[in-house]
């Protein structure tokens, strides 16, 4: 997809979306920008046509959800198998986030959630069998997802 030149508008849109995108609409997005809510619902459309907006993720806190062991699994992936083997690792059940990393020896993060130490083994040694090198795990405590803050409108215009 063609790359699109973003405004200040389509900036804002993106920063209250990131926000809060469940309780954020158009209208809301509109009055601040003193804009129509048809205006920001093209815009909105055009953001996610280009593949910028990907889509609406739910924020699970899995630990009340009862899956109480949230994990970070450094892997390390041969590069020409990386992408294929990132994939791969998506399909373990258990897992809730897969990243690819673009320098070093350590290529492959792998978010995992699970109930006890059982899960998690189980996990670490479904994504060995799938040919992922397993160089680090990290038991988090917890992470916070935030809006990017160079989308915040300051201003200035």
């Amino acid at each position: 997809m063609a790359e699109i030149s973003l405004d200040r508008i389509d900036e804002h849109i993106l920063y209250r979306l990131q926000e809060d995108a469940r309780r954020t609409s158009s209208n809301d997005i509109a009055d601040e920008l003193g804009l129509s809510a048809s205006t920001v619902r093209t815009r909105l459309n055009k953001l996610e046509e280009s593949g910028i907006v990907r889509g609406y993720h739910v924020d699970i806190d899995y630990d009340l959800a009862g899956y109480p062991l949230y994990t970070k699994i450094i892997c390390t992936a041969p590069i020409p198998q990386r992408s294929a083997l990132a994939d791969a690792a998506r399909d373990v059940e258990g897992v809730t986030a897969v990243r690819e990393i673009m320098t070093g020896e350590r290529n492959v993060y792998v978010n995992a959630i699970g109930t006890d130490h059982d899960d998690l083994n189980r996990i670490s040694e479904a994504l060995d069998d799938r040919g992922l090198d397993i160089a680090d795990e990290q038991l988090i405590r917890d992470e916070c997802v935030c809006p990017y803050s160079g989308f915040r409108d300051h201003g200035d215009d």
